[in-house]
């Protein structure tokens, strides 16, 4: 049997109270500055993400309508003719107007009517300003531009295609129709799609959206969604005073005279600026938007939210001869 001196030194286990709490002090320390890192990566994410749906969607906004608007004019065998019905024109398959778009101007609805005015291919306006607007839009979000063009779509088509408006058109005459088949069998004629865009901002569901309102075989009933976030939109109209083609002045629709509008004054329509703000479809807690933003001559306070926004532009110039009437 062993037995242990009575001054044999005692085992000691595990730490002391005061070694404890340095480690719990070491380790917090620790804890924090992973955490800290962890929230400024989060952060640096969803600031990078947000960055880059913002420069998409403008993208793909400022593409789609640049496309559009640059083919302005272009009326197959009629491009830098007037519509005249009775005279050179034929609507076969009239609208009723629930089913029309009509804007300001005499001649400013879908289909050439038999009204002693140009017919308007372009018209603008800025909504919740402007005492007019079209019949065809609703919940048109305030104070963002709404603009349509009228133009035929190419390559030309064969006959017997019944899924919208279409023209046969030969170096002197027009006949509109959507039954497939026109009345009168043009010599040398081609047919075209015809088709009427209006775009506008609309904010359903807390998101404003890019839309479309298109003309379908029944009329201008066809709305489409095109791109999410785009919160206003701004066009200013590049006019030229001196026929060398480039504009000497951008101004907004409210400063584009009747007579602009329907091609009869000395100036010439030539280019168009479009200005978009894109708004981040989700909100980020951490960051308030204290920006002031500009689109061309329009100006919009700093909204103090917690959306990203940014603002994109493109110049488009018109392709196709602009009719000046005498």
């Amino acid at each position: 049997m062993k037995h242990f001196a009575k001054n044999s030194p005692s085992i000691q286990y595990g730490m002391s109270l005061v070694e404890l709490m340095v480690a719990m002090v070491i380790s917090l320390f620790l804890s924090a500055g992973i955490l800290t890192m962890f929230s400024m990566s989060s952060s640096n994410v969803t600031t990078t993400s947000q960055f880059n749906q913002l420069q998409e969607n403008g993208r793909i906004a400022l593409t789609i309508m640049e496309r559009d608007i640059s083919q302005l004019g272009f009326m197959g065998d009629l491009t830098g003719t007037d519509f005249v019905v009775g005279v050179n024109t034929t609507v076969d398959s009239a609208l009723a107007a629930a089913d029309d778009c009509i804007g300001a101007g005499l001649n400013n609805a879908t289909l050439p009517n038999n009204q002693p005015a140009h017919f308007r291919r372009l018209w603008g306006y800025e909504s919740g300003l402007s005492t007019d607007s079209l019949s065809c839009l609703t919940g048109v979000k305030e104070r963002t531009d709404v603009i349509q063009i009228k133009r035929f779509i190419g390559p030309s088509v064969a006959a017997g295609i019944n899924t919208g408006y279409y023209v046969s058109t030969t170096a002197s005459q027009a006949i509109f129709f959507n039954d497939g088949t026109p009345s009168s069998n043009l010599l040398n004629a081609r047919i075209w799609e015809y088709q009427q865009h209006v775009y506008y901002i609309d904010e359903a569901n807390g998101i404003p959206m890019l839309n479309r309102k298109t003309l379908s075989v029944t009329g201008m009933k066809n709305d489409e969604q095109l791109v999410e976030g785009i919160e206003n939109i701004r066009f200013l109209y590049g006019f030229d005073n001196d026929g060398d083609s480039t504009p000497e002045r951008y101004i907004p629709a409210e400063s584009v005279t009747s007579l602009m509008w329907d091609n009869e004054s000395f100036q010439r329509l030539v280019a168009i600026k479009i200005y978009v703000l894109v708004r981040s479809t989700e909100q980020d807690k951490s960051y308030t938007n204290e920006t002031l933003y500009k689109l061309g001559d329009k100006t919009i306070a700093a909204p103090k939210d917690n959306y990203r926004r940014k603002i994109m532009s493109t110049t488009v110039v018109l392709e196709n001869p602009v009719l000046i009437r005498s």
